[in-house]
């Protein structure tokens, strides 16, 4: 199983990875993203991840 993590000190809160997969990204009261399911049968991960405009997402 893939590992999901977000840099949230590079992360500038555009809602891309939200917008594209709501099971596991979600953006908080911070206003950056975080992880909040590691699991999804429905999105392509490393798809979200590669269209992060500032790399914060990271599949391991």
């Amino acid at each position: 199983m893939s590992k999901v993590t977000i840099d949230i000190s590079t992360c500038v809160g555009c809602g891309l990875c939200e917008q594209s997969c709501p099971d596991v990204f979600e953006i908080q009261g911070d206003g950056v993203a975080h992880v909040k399911n590691q699991n999804c049968t429905t999105c392509n991960l490393q798809e979200i991840a590669d269209s992060c405009p500032v790399n914060s997402i990271k599949i391991s």
